[in-house]
């Protein structure tokens, strides 16, 4: 992940969790889904003001519906998000996204602790 995007990235969107060094996450998994934002953003799927605002009505949906905002499921929104922008703007749709996590929970599920999850055709049951 280039410095300069994620310099970008946490200039234009106030709420990303950070510290003095640049964006902080709590599992690889939230990484890889601000990198994939970034990618993205480069390519132009989405500028980051629509990003945000994007973002922005994602958490008041889900405090809506209970979320307490302790900053915990952050990424959670922020994975709901890019989900949501991806299907929009006709990257993905939504079926699609929901196909791959399943086939990725169901890789997961069988691979071994420690060892490297693999998709296989027998993945997307």
């Amino acid at each position: 992940m280039s410095s300069a995007l994620a310099a970008a990235a946490t200039a234009a969107i106030p709420s990303i969790p950070r510290d003095d060094d640049g964006p902080v996450f709590r599992a690889p998994w939230e990484a890889h889904a601000f990198a994939m934002a970034l990618s993205l953003h480069e390519r132009g799927v989405f500028t980051w003001p629509e990003w945000a605002a994007s973002l922005a009505d994602e958490i008041k949906r889900a405090q809506a519906a209970g979320d307490p905002d302790t900053g915990e499921t952050y990424y959670l929104h922020w994975l709901a998000t890019l989900e949501g922008l991806v299907a929009r703007k006709g990257v993905a749709s939504l079926e699609t996204l929901h196909r791959y996590r399943d086939a990725w929970d169901h890789a997961a599920d069988r691979t071994p602790h420690g060892k490297p999850i693999e998709l296989r055709p027998e993945d997307f049951g």
